[in-house]
C-alpha cells in the first residue's frame, strides 16, 4: 500500500473536521480557563487523528463489503479500486485503534478514570458509526452522532486534558460508591461553546447524506434526509449553519467569550453565499464541499477570534 493510497483510504482531507474541536478547545483553555499541558496536548493530538484516520478506515472497509451496487464497490469504493486486500487494512485499523487506546491509557492514567469513561464512549461510537450489523451511519443518527462526538467530544476532552486539576469535573470513589460532581457555569460554558463545532461537524454529515441520497437508497443505507425528505433537510443545514452566530453572539453576551469573538460574524457574508449554493443543488462532485468550506470558514473565524481575545486580554 502506498502513501498515496493509505491517506486516500482514511480520507486525510476530511480531518479537518477533528482538528478544529482540537484548536478551538486548546485556545479556550487558554483564554477561559488559562492554563494549557502542552504535553497532553500533543499526545491527545496524535491519538485524535490516528483514530480518526481508523474510523474512516473502518468506513470505507465496510461500505465495501455491504454496497450492493457492483459499480459502486469496483469503482468508487477505493477499497475496490485500489484492489486493497481486506486482511491488511484491517491489519491497519487494528494497528491504527491500538495505538490511540495505549496513549488514551497513558492520559487516563495521568489524569483521571472520568478520562477513560469519556474516551471509552467517544472510541465506541466512532467504530459502530460504520461497524456491527446496524452500524450508526446506515441509520438517521449520524449527523447527531458525529456532531456530538466530534465537535463536543473532541473539544471537552481537549479542554479537560488541560484543567484536570482545576476541579470543574471530577469523580470520585468513596467506601463503594462514586461520585460525580462539578462547576456548574463553567460545564455550561464550555456545552455552550462547543455548540458551534456540533452544528458544523453535522452539516458535513447532512450534505453528504443530501448528496448521496439516490445512491444510499440503492445501496440498503437509509439516512436523516430518506426520513424527513430532501427538502426539510435542506432547510435543516440551513438552520444548523446559521444558529452557529446565535451561539457566538449570544456567547459574548454571557460572558463566555471576549468581545473579540465578534470577528466571526465577518464571515457571515461568505457562509450566506456558500449556503444559498448548497440550497440550490446537492451534488457530491461540485456542491458537497461547500459543508467543509464552512466548517474551515467558520471555525478558521473562531481561531482568528480566540487568538485575538487572548492578545487583548
Amino acid at each position: 500500500m502506498t502513501m498515496k493510497v493509505f491517506l486516500e483510504l482514511v480520507e486525510i482531507r476530511t480531518k479537518l473536521a477533528s482538528l478544529f474541536p482540537f484548536l478551538v478547545g486548546l485556545l479556550f483553555s487558554a483564554f477561559y480557563f488559562d492554563q494549557i499541558n502542552a504535553q497532553n496536548m500533543f499526545l491527545f493530538f496524535l491519538a485524535m487523528l490516528v483514530f480518526d484516520m481508523a474510523t474512516t478506515a473502518i468506513n470505507n472497509l465496510m461500505d465495501f463489503k455491504k454496497a450492493k451496487n457492483d459499480h459502486y464497490q469496483e469503482n468508487t469504493n477505493i477499497v475496490g479500486t485500489a484492489k486493497l486486500s481486506e486482511k491488511k487494512v484491517s491489519f491497519l485499523i487494528y494497528s491504527m485503534i491500538t495505538f490511540s487506546s495505549l496513549i488514551g491509557i497513558y492520559l487516563t492514567y495521568q489524569t483521571s478514570l472520568l478520562l477513560l469513561a469519556m474516551g471509552g464512549l467517544c472510541f465506541l461510537i466512532g467504530i459502530f458509526y460504520t461497524f456491527g450489523p446496524v452500524p450508526l451511519s446506515r441509520m438517521p443518527l449520524g449527523e447527531i452522532f458525529s456532531g456530538v462526538t466530534m465537535g463536543f467530544g473532541i473539544f471537552f476532552i481537549t479542554i479537560y486534558l488541560n484543567i484536570s486539576d482545576l476541579g470543574v469535573l471530577n469523580l470520585t470513589f468513596i467506601e463503594g460508591k462514586f461520585l460525580l460532581y462539578g462547576q456548574i457555569k463553567e460545564l455550561l460554558s464550555i456545552v455552550w461553546a462547543s455548540v458551534p463545532m456540533i452544528f458544523t461537524i453535522a452539516n458535513i454529515m447532512l450534505a453528504n447524506n443530501l448528496c448521496d441520497l439516490e445512491q444510499d437508497i440503492s445501496n440498503h443505507r437509509y439516512t436523516l434526509p430518506y426520513y424527513i425528505g430532501r427538502e426539510n433537510g435542506v432547510k435543516l443545514f440551513q438552520f444548523l449553519m446559521y444558529s452557529c452566530y446565535f451561539f457566538i453572539i449570544g456567547g459574548v453576551i454571557l460572558g463566555i467569550y471576549h468581545w473579540a469573538m465578534l470577528i466571526v460574524c465577518l464571515s457571515f457574508p461568505i457562509i450566506h453565499k456558500n449556503v444559498q449554493i448548497f440550497s440550490q443543488k446537492q451534488e457530491k462532485a461540485t456542491t458537497f464541499g461547500i459543508s467543509i468550506k464552512n466548517l474551515i470558514v467558520f471555525n478558521g473565524a473562531q481561531v482568528i477570534g480566540l487568538i485575538v481575545s487572548l492578545m487583548l486580554k
